[in-house]
């Protein structure tokens, strides 16, 4: 590998580059300091300098992906410039030695520290919003007379059906139905104001977006102090309107905000991405510890759904801040019962094998309701993003006010989800019979009454899920699901008691329960939580931990496993997954296996489409203008445009750097000649006959012709590729390598090059084809058919809400009129965030809202504001 320090040459002659065998990817030189001579050293901080630099303006660019290969380079020659400055420390006696000692001591436990602090935190946290969600969610019932501040379960503490000094506001009851309406109202839009006004990555869930992050997508202040801030303030709010969201998905994101603002504060995360990464897979995993109370389900989680790079020390790390999470908050005890969520149970009954039957019917609906879910929701987004996209706070407000008018008079959807699970999950003894549940005089209204509430709550869990407020759709899929297998289990125990002596039955042993209604309950939020979010082996680990029964680990495994079998006729991703190809993040998921059969020079940007930089006699001028003109984030070096042979790559920062550091240091003509690639000598030179680093003063004083010499900043030995090579082995390169950009050559000279984005853009157009070639039959034409219809009369019934909010307001709201952010960056007049070409328009198959890129840096374009 060459070394970064600039040279000025005159001449051309006996450029070379280097070979391709044995090729390493990193941009910078590793060559120690004896190898540089007496001036080894200036030249080491020198390169550390001018990295660190760069690497502090890339951390402020948006909507950017991260160069995992070049992180991983400038972190290498940290620890070698490090290396070098403590050469004998520790061979020294007295108090400089063991400081140095300490200071080393302190930097390799500088991650245990972290995720110690933040653990604490995110357990404090997670108590905190409990406690709030509880009084808030109870507030709209009734108030304690003894303590406005507590909720009605401390209220009336040790009693099991209230007690006299919790009150309902009024004892007529259209006044608490008004009330009920009004709390509603004022908790969400409260919360959509701020998140609007000061946060609105504040909005959703964020899991698709965390998962974006952590493999490298860079989204400026999603992970910031103020997203922290108001994500906890209005979490509580959202809940607590009765919006049919969560708080577990939204726990994920503020515990990742929480990894993100406390690690900034140590220079070992600061500055190195990699590090970061690790760091917010295990919040992400804290996160769901401290939803569901289950640290290894946490763990599993993160392992599962949310990292793509997840060694071995990142699942330590994770496992101990889910650990300390958890224990502060049993130790903070927000419930007072020793337990970590409400609706952690315990079941000392156990199941038959005839049970087995109604397990499998209860995962079937479980990969039935994530499916339905998963497409109509994502239908909804695409409404809610063309017609309301302007209207956050009216938006929330009135599904706050829809959701009170429907959900209060069903006694499961008038309370809260969690609470709501609590009361499906128990056993019928003793004391445990919400309004007649477990009366078998009531069960074929309460089976109306759970079949109500199923399917009221399905519907609104699809148009609630996304809009502008903290929204999760775990608990509210759990409570779907809740909902469902008590009313299965109900049913299954009426059969029982219709048909006692039936051979079915035979297991059942008589003066003793033989069907338990809870626990179906139980193992329909499993599968709801399953089909949702397309995942497994956590979901039996979580649902393990609530229960703490192993007794059920192998009904669990059961209804999953045939959520997951039934899920796979449907298209592949769960929700969030499928968030990620709706919102056009570019990110390509590692669980997904492809066969597509061509090259990578079918998908690759022809080198004719694509910017090149000659590695001499390009004017500052024309230099300046390109950069000007074009929006690309980097630029094959070639050695002329004619000959096109391939001598490295440039970043588009490290080149905006390059030229203001020259003009920093000496006025520079226009005229100066820019040079990117040194001529290798004639004569030979060793490591130590290497000449020191030379200015940008001397470069424009050294000769009569200026000359500025960026060759340091070019990388000689870009990831380079054949062009017959298979377009799975290239995707597999950037799943698991992690470059930006992957350059494409033929015997030396540049052919295309290849981004993420150019290989996601060719999966869903095969994917399209793929989805129109199984659509010839005559059952999936008359689905489309039904399609068509039912889309046609969504599009009359928003003309027609159009048009009636236009009366009302005499012309002052229009909805409809604004352009979607996702026509926006469709438009061809963007480019690419790695330099590869003009963003063309939407391929078939292609997400609605396109493959964002690295020029969205208006607010406008994004629809959220940057708060870092």
């Amino acid at each position: 590998m060459r070394s970064r320090s600039p040279s000025v040459n005159s001449s051309v002659s006996g450029l070379r580059r280097p070979s391709l065998p044995g090729r390493t990817i990193s941009r910078l030189s590793y060559i120690t300091s004896a190898e540089h001579g007496p001036d080894g050293a200036t030249v080491g901080r020198a390169e550390q300098q001018i990295t660190e630099e760069i690497e502090e303006i890339k951390r402020y660019e948006d909507f950017t992906t991260i160069d995992w290969v070049q992180d991983a380079a400038r972190e290498q020659l940290r620890r070698r410039a490090r290396k070098r400055e403590t050469v004998g420390f520790f061979e020294r006696k007295g108090l400089f030695g063991i400081r140095r000692k300490l200071w080393e001591s302190y930097d390799a436990g500088q991650a245990w520290i972290v995720v110690t602090l933040v653990g604490a935190a995110i357990g404090l946290n997670a108590a905190f919003l409990n406690i709030v969600t509880e009084w808030l969610s109870d507030v709209k019932l009734g108030y304690c007379t003894t303590a406005f501040y507590l909720n009605e379960s401390f209220c009336c503490w040790g009693a099991e059906n209230g007690c006299p000094e919790w009150r309902r506001w009024s004892s007529f009851w259209p006044i608490n139905y008004f009330l009920y309406f009004v709390f509603s109202i004022i908790f969400a839009s409260t919360s959509a104001s701020l998140v609007k006004s000061f946060a609105p990555y504040a909005a959703g869930s964020g899991i698709s977006e965390i998962k974006c992050i952590i493999a490298g997508f860079v989204m400026k202040g999603f992970l910031g102090f103020w997203t922290l801030l108001i994500k906890s303030i209005c979490l509580p709010l959202a809940i607590a309107s009765g919006l049919s969201v969560g708080k577990e998905g939204p726990s994920v994101h503020y515990a990742v905000c929480t990894g993100n603002v406390i690690s900034r504060f140590f220079d070992k995360y600061k500055r190195n991405a990699a590090k970061t990464r690790e760091i917010l897979s295990a919040c992400a995993a804290a996160g769901v510890a401290v939803a569901f109370g289950s640290p290894i389900g946490g763990v599993l989680f993160s392992l599962e759904e949310m990292s793509s790079y997840f060694p071995l020390k990142t699942m330590w790390r994770s496992y101990f801040c889910a650990l300390v999470a958890t224990a502060v908050l049993a130790a903070m005890n927000p419930f007072r019962t020793g337990q970590l969520v409400m609706f952690t149970v315990r079941y000392d009954r156990d199941w038959h094998f005839f049970e087995v039957v109604f397990f499998i019917f209860i995962g079937v609906f479980g990969g039935l309701y994530g499916a339905l879910v998963i497409k109509w929701n994502l239908r909804a987004q695409a409404f809610r993003k063309k017609y309301l996209s302007k209207y956050p706070i009216v938006e929330a407000t009135m599904l706050a006010a829809g959701t009170a008018l429907l959900c209060y008079p069903n006694m499961f959807l008038r309370i809260d989800m969690t609470e709501s699970m609590e009361i499906l999950f128990l056993e019928c003894e003793g004391d445990h019979d919400y309004d007649g549940l477990c009366d078998a005089k009531n069960r074929w209204s309460m089976v109306l009454s759970l079949l109500f509430a199923t399917v009221m709550r399905t519907f609104l869990v699809v148009i609630s899920y996304g809009c502008k407020v903290p929204a999760g759709i775990f608990v509210p899929s759990m409570a779907i699901g809740a909902s469902f297998g008590r009313m299965i289990g109900i049913l299954v125990e009426a059969l029982h008691a219709s048909f006692p002596g039936s051979r079915f039955f035979a297991a059942c042993e008589p003066d003793i329960p033989c069907i338990t209604p809870g626990t179906y309950a139980f193992l329909g939020a499993g599968a709801a939580l399953s089909g949702i979010m397309h995942i497994t082996v956590s979901v039996v680990v979580i649902m393990f931990e609530l229960t703490g029964a192993l007794t059920y680990i192998l009904p669990t495994m059961i209804v999953v496993g045939t959520t997951k079998a039934v899920s796979t006729y449907f298209p592949p991703g769960g929700i969030a997954d499928r968030m990620i190809s709706f919102n056009g993040f570019p990110f390509l998921d590692t669980k997904e296996e492809h066969t597509f059969h061509v090259s990578v020079s079918s998908v690759m940007t022809p080198v004719s489409q694509t910017t090149l930089i000659p590695s001499v006699g390009l004017t500052l001028r024309a230099l300046e203008t390109l950069l000007r003109k074009t929006t690309f984030q980097g630029f094959p070096v070639v050695e002329n445009r004619s000959s096109k042979v391939l001598l490295g790559y440039v970043g588009r920062t490290e080149l905006r750097y390059a030229i203001d550091k020259a003009k920093k240091e000496q006025s520079l003509s226009q005229d100066a000649k820019c040079i990117f690639f040194a001529p290798a000598s004639t004569a030979a030179r060793t490591p130590s006959a290497l000449t020191p680093p030379v200015t940008f003063e001397q470069l424009a004083t050294s000769s009569s012709v200026p000359t500025i010499d960026f060759s340091r900043f070019v990388d000689p030995t870009p990831l380079a590729v054949h062009p017959r090579m298979a377009l799975e082995t290239v995707m597999e390169v950037f799943k698991k390598i992690g470059p930006r950009v992957v350059l494409v050559e033929l015997k030396g000279r540049l052919a295309g090059l290849v981004t993420v984005k150019d290989c996601l853009k060719y999966q869903f157009k095969v994917e399209a084809q793929e989805r129109d070639g199984d659509g010839d039959g005559d059952g999936d034409g008359r689905v489309d058919r039904f399609e068509v219809y039912l889309r046609d009369r969504l599009k009359r019934a928003a003309e027609w809400a159009r048009d009636c909010v236009g009366r009302v307001s005499n012309g002052r709201i229009e909805l409809g009129h604004g352009e979607a952010r996702g026509e926006r960056l469709l438009r061809p007049t963007r480019a690419d965030a790695s330099g590869e070409r003009d963003s063309f328009g939407p391929r078939d198959g292609e997400p609605d809202g396109g493959i964002l890129d690295g020029t969205e840096d208006d607010d406008e374009g994004v629809e959220l504001r940057d708060r870092s």
